[in-house]
């Protein structure tokens, strides 16, 4: 599967940061971006760009700002070995707080939004550009989304100067055919950009719709080390890379990452497949329902939560 027009964008930190607030330490973080560095890995997202007045920074670690003084003690004095996404929430940043990209170690600003927000994640990101950025758009929860209202949404991003647009499982509800049917409407309604994959491992499927996807011709792929993330977490980094068949990819570095420091995480934090994010998945819900049960006492008591789910105890 070796395509030259690949690109993988590792999201270890970022989405891995909303299992602990973004809490990870500097040695965490420069271990992570030698290691991708290694590796081969095109674009490491280091965190996400928001508003102070938005979060506390006595709550939230340094990720999830991205300051200029916090990502020069992972780079270092030697020239930076990896480019440095991050992430914007739209009405969680400021545009004032976005700084030159020729002040800023970051090289691409990736805009997370919902279809009805895609107005302003294209304003934002188009001002993102004007400052020197690549940049992205990541169209969230699309599988709660009508057809009609995809059409037009894509018709809007169509007619926008942002080159790359995401398909993104943010539920981990979709299956391969879903993905089939999508990668192609986004490729055919979205001529001349790029399409992305980030998916959720809510029904173990990150990985096997992410070669979907591929096979498909979408071309930015997101991973992360052993999938760390939100809930059920991620495609895993190192499954992505053995599978691309790219010698410009070495899985051995991500082996050792993942060993000296996500294993230890692993001890602290729960993610990947488990039951409620599997029930989740299958019914097409947001997993804080899910999130809410694996961080309380009762986390085995899965029954209850299914029954809860499938007789309409919770909302999406």
């Amino acid at each position: 599967m070796f395509k030259e027009e690949i690109k993988v964008i590792d999201c270890t930190v970022r989405d891995g940061g909303l299992m602990n607030k973004w809490q990870f330490s500097e040695t965490f973080v420069k271990n992570v971006y030698n290691a991708l560095a290694d590796a081969g890995v095109d674009y490491m997202e280091i965190g996400y760009l928001s508003s102070k007045d938005a979060f506390d920074a006595k709550v939230y670690g340094p990720w999830k700002f991205c300051h200029e003084k916090d990502l020069k003690k992972v780079i270092g004095d030697k020239e930076k070995r990896i480019k440095l996404s991050a992430m914007a929430d739209i009405g969680r940043i400021e545009l004032e707080d976005i700084p030159l990209a020729a002040d800023s170690s970051l090289d691409m600003i990736r805009i997370a939004c919902y279809v009805h927000q895609v107005d302003k994640a294209i304003a934002l990101a188009h001002h993102c550009q004007e400052k020197g950025y690549e940049v992205t758009i990541n169209l969230m929860a699309v599988s709660t989304v009508g057809l009609r209202e995809l059409n037009e949404c894509l018709e809007d991003l169509n007619k926008s100067k942002v080159p790359v647009i995401y398909l993104v499982d943010s539920f981990g509800a979709f299956y391969s055919e879903d993905i089939d049917t999508l990668a192609q409407k986004y490729i055919e309604r979205l001529p001349g950009k790029t399409i992305g994959a980030h998916f959720h491992n809510n029904q173990q499927l990150a990985f096997a719709n992410t070669i979907s996807a591929i096979i498909n011709g979408v071309n930015y792929l997101d991973a992360t080390l052993y999938g760390i993330g939100r809930g059920a977490g991620n495609c895993p980094l190192e499954l992505l890379l053995s599978f691309l068949k790219n010698p410009k990819f070495k899985v051995r570095p991500v082996v050792k990452c993942i060993e000296e420091e996500i294993f230890p995480w692993s001890q602290k934090i729960d993610w990947g497949y488990s039951i409620p994010y599997m029930v989740t998945g299958t019914m097409n819900q947001h997993p804080r329902t899910a999130m809410a049960l694996m961080e309380s006492e009762d986390k085995d008591k899965v029954l209850d939560y299914y029954d809860s789910i499938c007789n309409g105890g919770a909302t999406s």
